[in-house]
């Protein structure tokens, strides 16, 4: 399943914020609806057990509530993907990413099997319907996170191979899986960001550190600033065993040792990092041309950059948006040779199913620090909408998703947005830009009014209903801004029509 993940330091950031962002898409062949709640401790069940693997783990029975964008139909489970609990960390889960027949031959998937023949049904392992499910509310940092998943890992397995990210106040940390049981994780650098386009993406890792530093992460309870590498306690004899590590010169690239390198990849996935890279970092490196130092073919594009100016609320939307803008790929343009023109997967894709951000701001109090930004559909066509995340409900326009297409519904009404003005691109791109602009524009102002309302307010019930206040108010704009975008990118498709216009003397 295709997403992109755009992960960015404190240090890297406009205002000090770590920010986490993923896209979701749809498998190909059908839409995903999802929607926007908040889970209750009481919710969340002691024991669990996943649709697709039937894998039953017991959990904790001090569970917190969080914040979730899960599958607003039933069928292959919660796959609650994006959130932030009660101790103000965030998760996004997951990326997708590949791997390599040496690391599947070595470490197997552990794959649901049916009973069949006389033989009992084996469950599978965890996946990414389960993870944020069994993770999130019993997590107080971004390295318990870590720790958490990887004991989870170690002990029942994963059917796929996935990227995970973590975040609080003062870090992020991205784990990757490796085979069924294996993982390895490593801190974003604060001055840095990282992209991940569905493939296995770490290109350094010091494996002695973390192996020295393995007393110090499973011990969570401590706080430790030199830490920036965590794995399986038996990576260093996985790798020697099965000869996995590639390197000339006895450095480990885990992007070699446990990814892909497939022809595919230069279609699918690596265009995706170039493109973001090459926006973020215009100068930094030769991006295009005969003397480019990357192409979107190049396999060792940078995991981390230091960007040449902060990264914005603004830059990872429009990343993230992404149909090869500027370019000769770009699917829309009409300028370059049409046979370059979507020849590469574009990350702003048509079965996007969701976009959520999670900014958590320094120097505010811990209620109201933490915005979640979220958007539905196609990035190319959608707008990103700013929420307090410590809530206790959410929006009806957000939190109601069916099934059923209808206009009260913000995720249904972005699809009918992105479909209408996909098909009627260089009419409607006027309207999507302005209410892209007005929309945010609108959240950001909201949130700064709001932001000084909860400064002169310390009664803790009066905060939250000013949260909740803001987030209705957001939520009223976005309905009107969205309907009247969609009045106009309907007039434009009609405008289309064979039958659109009658003769003058008719």
């Amino acid at each position: 399943m295709g997403c992109t993940t755009i992960l960015v330091g404190k240090k890297a950031s406009y205002d000090g914020s770590t920010m986490i962002a993923r896209n979701d898409d749809s498998g190909s062949g059908h839409y995903m609806p999802k929607k926007f709640v908040v889970v209750h401790p009481e919710e969340q069940p002691r024991k669990y057990k996943s649709v697709i693997s039937h894998v039953e783990i017991d959990l904790p029975d001090d569970p917190m509530g969080y914040t979730s964008v899960p599958n607003a139909v039933d069928g292959e489970g919660l796959w609650a993907a994006s959130g932030v609990n009660e101790a103000n960390v965030g998760m996004t889960a997951t990326e997708t990413i590949t791997s390599n027949p040496r690391v599947l031959g070595a470490d197997p998937l552990v794959t649901y099997q049916p009973a069949k023949d006389g033989k009992e049904e084996a469950a599978g392992g965890i996946g990414e319907e389960d993870i944020v499910s069994i993770v999130l509310p019993y997590i107080h940092s971004a390295r318990e996170g870590v720790i958490r998943l990887g004991s989870i890992l170690e002990k029942y397995g994963t059917y796929e191979m996935n990227g995970i990210a973590f975040q609080d106040q003062n870090e992020i940390w991205w784990l990757e899986t490796i085979g069924g049981h294996h993982w390895m994780a490593r801190k974003v650098p604060d001055e840095a960001y990282v992209v991940m386009p569905n493939q296995l993406g770490i290109d350094k890792f010091d494996l002695e550190k973390a192996l020295r530093d393995q007393e110090k992460y499973r011990c969570p309870c401590e706080e430790y600033a030199d830490l920036e590498y965590m794995c399986s306690a038996d990576l260093k004899e996985f790798i020697s065993k099965n000869h996995l590590d590639l390197s000339m010169d006895g450095v480990l690239n885990p992007r070699d040792a446990f990814g892909s390198h497939d022809d595919s990849d230069h279609v699918y996935n690596t265009p995706r990092a170039w493109y973001m890279l090459r926006n973020l970092n215009p100068k930094t490196k030769i991006w295009d041309g005969v003397n480019a130092e990357f192409t979107p073919y190049s396999d060792d594009l940078p995991w981390c950059m230091i960007p040449e100016k902060k990264i914005t609320v603004e830059d990872v939307k429009y990343v993230l948006s992404s149909h090869y803008q500027g370019t000769s790929y770009d699917p829309y343009a009409s300028y370059g040779e049409k046979e370059q023109r979507g020849a590469f997967r574009s990350i702003g894709v048509n079965r996007t199913d969701f976009l959520s951000l999670i900014q958590m701001r320094p120097g505010m109090e811990k209620d109201c620090n933490i915005l979640e930004w979220v958007a539905f559909a196609s990035n190319a066509f959608n707008v990103l909408v700013p929420f307090y995340a410590t809530i206790d409900t959410t929006p009806d326009y957000f939190s109601s998703t069916t099934r059923e297409v209808t206009t009260d519904s913000f995720y249904w009404v972005s699809r009918m947005i992105g479909a209408m003005a996909d098909a009627s691109y260089k009419s409607s791109i006027f309207h999507i830009e302005r209410y892209q602009e007005r929309v945010m524009s609108k959240g950001h102002q909201l949130i700064g009014k709001y932001d000084a309302l909860l400064e002169k307010e310390s009664d803790a019930a009066k905060r939250m209903s000013l949260r909740h206040q803001a987030n209705q108010e957001i939520a009223d704009m976005v309905k009107k801004e969205a309907s009247d975008t969609l009045n106009k990118v309907l007039y434009e498709l009609s405008n289309q029509m064979k039958n659109a216009y009658s003769r003058s003397d008719a």
